[in-house]
């Protein structure tokens, strides 16, 4: 049995959802948040595994310090084992956090085509570095956790495994092109896999991504 605690990203709409998932799963005129992962959690526990959810405290309110803290709480609620932690797009940023500061906690980092920042950037910042201007991205804005810089040491998390999801048919190619030459560069420690699909492959390549969170456990 594994724990797994997944963090979502930006605050998804119903809209966006059914629209990639071809089917009304969500009431319109709603926002998602850890939501997202109501399937993902379903199926990892029907395999035998722990697996918990965050919603993130209100991104326009509430830091990326503030996310990591409360990741962190989660982390120490979840008892001794170690955890599996999941970060999907803007949670890339919070599981490096949560991370570097509780790394004898953790079992494996999965970014599921999340942000891989390096200390001192934000996520504007690495828009920016894809070649996007952040404020073209519809529905991104310059929230106080979207442009806060992250901190940590690298060395906290460098022995951890860790596993790269990358979605080929993201609209933010270009900045998970990137991630993908920095983990290129680093080799050691990292398991990358690859997806032919969306930004969101909890809507639209379920099964397959639910394969690759267990074989994270493996």
């Amino acid at each position: 049995m594994a724990i797994y605690i997944l963090v979502h990203g930006g605050n998804i709409s119903a809209e966006t959802w059914n629209r990639l998932a071809r089917r009304n799963d969500y009431p319109e005129g709603t926002l998602l948040g850890a939501r997202c992962w109501d399937g993902t959690v379903a199926a990892l526990k029907a395999h035998g595994h722990r697996a918990f959810a965050p919603a993130l405290a209100d991104e326009h309110t509430h830091t990326l310090t503030d996310h990591i803290g409360q990741v962190c709480a989660l982390i120490g609620q979840a008892g001794p084992d170690e955890v599996i932690l999941v970060g999907h797009s803007y949670g890339g940023m919070v599981i490096i956090g949560a991370a570097a500061r509780m790394s004898d906690r953790i079992r494996r980092l999965v970014y599921v085509d999340a942000a891989l920042p390096d200390p001192g950037e934000s996520l504007f910042d690495q828009f920016v570095r894809g070649g996007i201007e952040p404020l073209s991205v519809p529905g991104l804005e310059p929230a106080a956790a979207y442009t806060e810089k992250i901190r940590f040491d690298p060395k906290r998390i460098r022995a951890l495994p860790k596993t790269y999801i990358r979605c080929t048919e993201s609209e933010f190619a270009a900045v998970t092109s990137e991630a993908k030459q920095k983990i290129a560069a680093l080799k050691d420690g990292w398991t990358c896999r690859e997806l032919p699909t969306s930004h969101v492959p909890m809507a639209t390549m379920p099964e397959q991504l639910y394969r690759l969170l267990l074989a994270a456990a493996e």
